[in-house]
């Protein structure tokens, strides 16, 4: 007969070690992020290509185009 592992034993073998979550740490826009930003919103880029280029969050970019009064992801 093999032993019943328990659900109970699993969870205390992955609560031993401790997972620690990455510090998030904001970078400010800078001027060239913006005009690059612009120049997106102009050449209607999908949202997803762009986060991807700038390395952003789609959320950020969204938001920061918000404050700017441009639009973005036109395309949906």
């Amino acid at each position: 007969m093999a032993k019943k592992v328990t659900k109970k034993a699993g969870k205390k073998a992955a609560s031993a070690r401790k997972v620690t979550a990455r510090k998030r740490v904001r970078v400010a826009y800078t001027k060239a992020d913006v005009t690059e930003l612009k120049r997106h919103s102009k050449a209607k880029t999908p949202l997803k290509v762009i986060a991807k280029s700038m390395k952003r969050t789609e959320g950020s970019l969204r938001q920061k185009a918000m404050a700017l009064g441009i639009r973005l992801g036109h395309r949906r």
